[in-house]
């Protein structure tokens, strides 16, 4: 079954990407790394061969912070829009699923969403009607669906600890079948930086 791969990612720019990690890291710095986990996310969703991938940018995919990006062949490119997070989340979600049967919604702070994650997820996902990964700091690192509904993304207060709490009380609200996968690791904030791979942080340190 044929998966859309939606990553949701700003443009990495200095003070614009990573902006929590600029204290540890500086704003080249996080620019730096939020370029390479960019890179590396976009490659692992190419590599699981799920189906298309996705950029949903901003800003727009034809403003030139992005033309002036290398970005692996074969990604589609959208516009995140207007509105909260939810909002444009949402969108994208109801969007893709009008063009393929399912869909994983993806960022690209979560260094352990790898080939066989994505396709494990996918296929879990083949057997229920949404599921997600969430995260050790209450949020989530990966959301599938094969139906949509506004209703998982209205009031939600992202960027704290209840993400994936309301979110799972929104599927069960819904009737909808669900999985759970295992709690991931998201790099966010300074401390989060001993979970990542030493050559994304190398990147940051050292990359020009």
């Amino acid at each position: 079954m044929s998966t859309r791969i939606i990553v949701f990612a700003k443009a990495p720019l200095a003070g614009l990407a990573k902006t929590r990690l600029i204290p540890a890291l500086g704003p080249e710095g996080a620019a730096r790394l939020a370029r390479r986990m960019l890179m590396s996310t976009l490659a692992h969703c190419r590599a699981a061969a799920l189906g298309p991938v996705e950029l949903c940018a901003s800003p727009a995919p034809d403003r030139p912070p992005w033309s002036e990006l290398a970005l692996p062949a074969h990604i589609e490119l959208s516009d995140q829009g207007e509105g909260d997070l939810g909002q444009r989340m949402a969108r994208a979600a109801r969007r893709g699923l009008q063009q393929n049967p399912q869909l994983l919604l993806i960022g690209t702070d979560c260094p352990h969403l790898n080939p066989a994650l994505l396709q494990a997820a996918a296929h879990r996902l083949g057997q229920c009607e949404a599921m997600f990964h969430p995260t050790c700091d209450g949020g989530y690192a990966l959301l599938g669906l094969r139906r949509f509904s506004p209703r998982l993304f209205e009031d939600i207060p992202w960027s704290t600890d209840r993400v994936a709490e309301l979110t799972r009380a929104r599927i069960r609200e819904l009737g909808w079948s669900f999985y759970q996968g295992e709690c991931l690791r998201d790099i966010d904030e300074p401390d989060d930086l001993f979970w990542l791979p030493s050559q994304w942080l190398g990147a940051a340190l050292f990359d020009r």
